[in-house]
């Protein structure tokens, strides 16, 4: 016998087949919107259509109370959202948990996809962020340089820190070159050196004015960017690839700004707090130092030492004053005895026979001594040495005693 199910059991199944689905749990459609009914409950149901079929939705009031726009009959959008059964009525439906207009939805597609991609890659990973520098010595901003947030950056940088050095990159944040430029900008700042910070942003705006920092190109160049980046792109609600692959995300570029360097007062403040504290540290360091010291020079066991010190001090000091003693007597020992070596070679020394009125007679030619009279000829010139000088002379004659 063939089995027979009533309608409640025959809907339940179509429903547990549908919620089993994967793919239909978490679906994108786009259509037109029709019947459009906003309830007093706030619950939002439509219907969407194309050219050849349609589909009833609902859109709960805790999904759509986030909407930046009001849906209406014949506008074209994206829903996304889940694919069930209303048991009541036997009518499958989505289940709606987002919604955009026409284009916009195509751009979160987009997002998703890329997001998941790089996310898969390890671009978002926490561990390889850097930290951001302290205070840097030199800023970079990319970022337009006609709109408000560079105005804000510079206002909240200068503030609170007057003495930043501020590199700006100037660039296009939308449109179909802006891409290309923040990838280029982000480059030239890091060839530029001495940049210890990159900040890269815009204000606020719709997702396709915003679209720029959600480009593949872009995420790869803040992840190459040997600099740390902050992303301060949109409001605090906006979030793009730019913030996940950057270093650090800032909600706004005025919180880039406060984020990027320290208050110059407080960091003084700091300082001076330090300062004392430091001082406080050492004179107390020095006091509780001294205080030991005036305890161990007062101890029995230091007065002992000292008074060993004293004393072989004295006893230095006597054995210092014998030692020169000594060698005194041994110094004037050794001038005695030098005096008389003296004395002796002066006697022996020709010197002194010449001052008693003898001298010394030399050859003119070879130098040599002349010690008898035939050493020298008639005529020859010799040199008479006598106690202060020397005398040339000629022979004249010579003869024996």
């Amino acid at each position: 016998m063939k089995p027979v199910f009533s309608v409640s059991e025959v809907t339940q199944i179509i429903k547990n087949l549908l919620e089993g689905s994967a793919f239909l749990q978490q679906v994108y459609i786009k259509g037109e919107i029709s019947n459009f009914k906003h309830h007093i409950s706030g619950h939002m149901y439509f219907t969407l259509k194309d050219e050849k079929s349609q589909i009833r939705c609902i859109m709960f009031r805790s999904s759509n109370i986030l909407l930046n726009f009001n849906p209406e009959n014949g506008m074209k959008v994206t829903a996304f959202g889940h694919i069930s059964v209303f048991e009541k009525t036997g009518e499958y439906q989505l289940y709606v948990e987002d919604l955009e207009p026409e284009g916009v939805g195509d751009l979160h597609i987009a997002f998703e996809r890329l997001k998941a991609k790089l996310e898969k890659e390890g671009l978002f990973n926490p561990a390889r962020k850097r930290p951001i520098p302290f205070l840097p010595r030199r800023i970079g901003l990319v970022t337009s340089i006609t709109g408000a947030a560079v105005r804000d950056l510079l206002t909240v940088i200068k503030r609170r820190y007057p003495n930043a050095n501020i590199v700006i990159a100037p660039v296009l944040v939308q449109g179909k070159e802006a891409a290309s430029q923040i990838c280029s900008a982000i480059g030239d700042l890091n060839n530029l050196g001495e940049v210890e910070v990159i900040i890269v942003g815009r204000g606020g705006g719709s997702i396709e004015e915003l679209w720029a920092f959600n480009e593949e190109t872009v995420a790869r160049a803040i992840y190459s960017s040997k600099v740390p980046v902050i992303s301060a792109v949109g409001h605090e609600t906006d979030i793009t690839i730019a913030d996940l692959v950057a270093d650090k995300r800032a909600p706004t570029p005025s919180a880039a700004g406060e984020m990027v360097v320290p208050e110059k007062n407080v960091l003084k403040n700091e300082i001076r707090q330090l300062k004392n504290r430091l001082i406080t540290a050492a004179m107390s360091n020095i006091n509780l130092k001294r205080q030991r010291l005036e305890y161990i020079r007062k101890s029995a066991t230091f007065i002992k030492a000292r008074n060993m010190v004293l004393n072989y001090r004295y006893e230095l000091d006597r054995h210092v004053h014998n030692l020169f003693k000594n060698m005194k007597i041994q110094i004037d020992g050794k001038k005695l005895i030098f005096k008389s070596q003296v004395s002796k070679l002066q006697a022996l020394s020709p010197l002194a026979v010449l001052q008693r009125g003898y001298s010394i007679c030399q050859s003119f030619q070879s130098q040599k001594i002349i010690r008898k009279v035939e050493d020298v000829c008639i005529g020859e010139m010799v040199f008479v040495v006598l106690s202060d000088g020397k005398l040339l002379c000629r022979v004249k004659d010579r003869g024996k005693r």
